[in-house]
């Protein structure tokens, strides 16, 4: 048979039995399914079940504060990731220019990256009182150093031919960086900011169960003095289903874009 003929009479495609989809929902189902028995088997208030859960979730919902607790710490959350991604970027760009800059900023570097978050919320705390500013300045001193690395070890790893490429054409300061530096550091960006919003998040709650008197971690510290598992594990679950769909449908579009950039 004429090998030209050979792509005309293959066999359709099917889809592979398990999509992409469905790889995220095994491990989901899985970890439903193990709670349940776990569940069932205590049969105590301390572990309520998933359904219990699902209830109490969908109460605060409707007639609870829950809606506004999680605006409160989602904001925050923007607010900070923002800061963090700006003022660290700069800095870890800048840092990875210059060696005199990185020799002067890195013994803070390494303090601040050694420092636990709840040392520089209370530090922050103690300082300027129990504010809105200082937890979102204590957010960003911890998230900050995380950003400063991961810009700082991109921009040592540029590409030297291209940049030279780019001189040699005279190219504008406005064109190097947009055209050329920025879509170099594009992977790592995406990395500082996948990071930063698992990290920025986890001490927003920290900082709302230590000083503040809204927020999703506001209320669990409030539940936990009452010891309501079931209310305990409803706002957990909402605040972590919201930061979950703020990565899938936008870091995740991010990636796939910088990925086809790269191709």
């Amino acid at each position: 048979m004429p090998a030209g003929l050979l792509p005309a009479l293959r066999w359709p495609r099917r889809n592979p039995p398990i999509t992409a989809r469905t790889g995220r929902l095994v491990p989901a189902l899985s970890i439903l399914a193990v709670w349940q028995m776990l569940a069932s088997g205590l049969n105590s208030p301390r572990l309520p079940s998933p359904l219990a859960v699902l209830e109490m979730l969908v109460a605060e919902t409707l007639h609870g504060p829950l809606l506004h607790h999680l605006g409160v710490t989602l904001l925050r959350v923007a607010l900070c990731f923002l800061l963090a991604m700006t003022a660290g970027s700069a800095l870890g760009i800048a840092m990875g220019s210059s060696q005199r800059l990185n020799r002067w900023l890195d013994p803070w570097l390494q303090l601040f990256l050694n420092m636990p978050a709840m040392v520089v919320a209370i530090l922050v705390y103690v300082w300027l009182g129990l504010g809105e500013p200082a937890a979102i300045l204590a957010v960003t001193l911890s998230k900050l150093p995380n950003v400063m690395v991961i810009l700082r070890e991109g921009r040592r790893r540029h590409d030297r031919d291209l940049a030279d490429m780019a001189r040699a054409f005279r190219f504008p300061r406005k064109a190097l960086l947009f055209d050329v530096l920025i879509p170099e550091l594009a992977p790592f960006f995406l990395a500082a900011a996948r990071s930063g919003l698992s990290l920025v998040w986890k001490i927003v709650l920290l900082v709302e169960l230590l000083g503040r008197s809204d927020g999703i971690g506001f209320q669990l510290n409030v539940y936990f003095q009452m010891f309501d598992m079931t209310r305990i594990l409803a706002y957990a679950a909402s605040f972590m289903l919201a930061i979950q769909l703020v990565d899938v449908l936008l870091l995740s579009w991010v990636d796939r874009h910088v990925g086809r950039w790269q191709r």
